[in-house]
């Protein structure tokens, strides 16, 4: 117990996850019956052993005719933080489809629990078991490889760090679709810029996209009183869009659109 306590204290999780842990939602398996019943494909994942202390069982629902996931959940056995992890992994994959699940990282995780931007909720010595969900997830998306996804559906753009620019913009980008680019443009608004503004109850809506590369968004929440709506949250915004979408993408906020 006391080796535990050391490699594991609650007092290094963020308040969040503590709470997340301490209320589980996703725990729980579906039986192929449930599955047929629903008219879903059943997809599992496994990861870990018992004999290493720590496994992970996933169980994802996924629409045949589009690959998105309409439920997930999980059985675990092993740390807290694997628990956390599990529970964060199914609230995020539900509404993605199988191919964007898999693209999901244990920084999206740790984002989506974080008390404060850029402080991690997961100590540094829990990796593993995050790693271990990320290989769950992994081998669920295996089982759905047979599953057709949307037309309209893009590959999202892999991850980069800040200030990385991809050159010459995302393959293809002029010769997508409206709808293709609006995609890509919510894949990273999902990962890379939503989780942070939500921190301090804030949010972006997409509005439209003009000439390839005027993007109007709105703003949601306590964004729409802040000053930094049209300075330095504007400003990340879109330096992150043209270092992962296109280099020459320009951001316009609707001020008054938001203000309804």
């Amino acid at each position: 117990m006391n080796a535990l306590t050391l490699t594991f204290p609650w007092t290094r999780y963020s308040k969040k996850l503590a709470a997340r842990i301490d209320k589980l939602r996703c725990m729980g398996l579906f039986t192929a019956s449930e599955s047929e019943a629903r008219d879903m494909h059943l997809a599992e994942g496994v990861a870990g052993s018992l004999e290493d202390g720590n496994l992970i069982h996933l169980y994802w629902l996924v629409d045949r005719d589009d690959g998105i996931i309409v439920d997930a959940k999980f059985q675990a056995f092993g740390q807290s933080a694997l628990l956390g992890a599990a529970e964060i992994a199914c609230e995020l994959v539900v509404g993605k489809n199988y191919d964007q699940a898999k693209r999901i990282s244990s920084n999206l995780i740790d984002q989506q629990v974080q008390d404060k931007a850029g402080c991690a909720a997961f100590p540094q010595e829990t990796l593993p078991h995050l790693n271990l969900v990320l290989e769950a997830m992994e081998a669920a998306s295996e089982q759905c490889a047979g599953i057709p996804l949307a037309m309209t559906y893009v590959a999202p753009p892999m991850p980069l760090e800040m200030g990385e620019i991809l050159e010459g913009g995302y393959p293809g980008w002029l010769e997508m679709s409206t709808d293709q680019k609006l995609l890509v443009v919510e894949e990273v608004l999902d990962r890379d810029i939503r989780p942070y503004i939500a921190l301090d109850g804030g949010g972006v809506e997409v509005l439209n996209l003009l000439n390839n590369t005027e993007l109007v968004i709105a703003y949601q929440g306590s964004c729409t009183s802040c000053y930094s709506s049209v300075g330095t949250t504007l400003s990340y915004i879109q330096q992150m869009l043209r270092a992962k979408v296109h280099p020459n993408i320009v951001v316009v906020p609707n001020l008054n659109y938001s203000e309804r």
